[in-house]
């Protein structure tokens, strides 16, 4: 059943989820424009189509696999395979960040996801699980090989 929500509501949502939706989709996807293309899709969702949340919580998830439905359709598209990449650019992180970020989106995409996920936005192997429509082992396992991968890139000091 979906629910009607209010400006303020939307404003709320948008307050306390937006960042983390933006990251996603920017891991996902890797370009700001189509980041914030699919952020303002997801929000656009939640206004028109929002079922009835139990808690904040289920909201985010909801908002982020929304997000994530949204950023595969867009890899999938036409349009996507069309586009010429420009220069590569990230969110400022602090210096001491940046090796490990450009590590992690250097990642191949099925180990990117489960990583960001787990490291950045903190959620459990069952969450990520419920978010990417994965098993737990298959997130487990995309954990253990992406980790391997950054240890292997970073030169063994993850």
């Amino acid at each position: 059943m979906n629910q009607t929500i209010s400006a303020r509501q939307l404003e709320e949502a948008y307050d306390t989820c937006g960042p983390a939706v933006y990251r996603l989709a920017m891991v996902y996807l890797g370009r700001p424009a189509d980041a914030e293309d699919v952020t303002q899709e997801t929000f656009v969702r939640l206004l028109c189509r929002a079922p009835v949340f139990a808690d904040g919580e289920h909201r985010r998830k909801w908002l982020l696999q929304v997000t994530a439905n949204l950023c595969r359709d867009q890899l999938r598209s036409f349009w996507h395979k069309r586009v010429t990449a420009l220069a590569d650019t990230l969110p400022a992180a602090p210096p001491e960040e940046r090796e490990a970020l450009a590590a992690v989106t250097a990642l191949p995409e099925k180990y990117r996801l489960p990583i960001h996920l787990h490291y950045y936005e903190g959620y459990s192997v069952a969450e990520i699980a419920e978010i990417l429509k994965l098993g737990q082992s298959a997130v487990k396992m995309r954990l253990k090989r992406g980790r391997e991968l950054l240890k292997i890139e970073l030169g063994g000091s993850v």
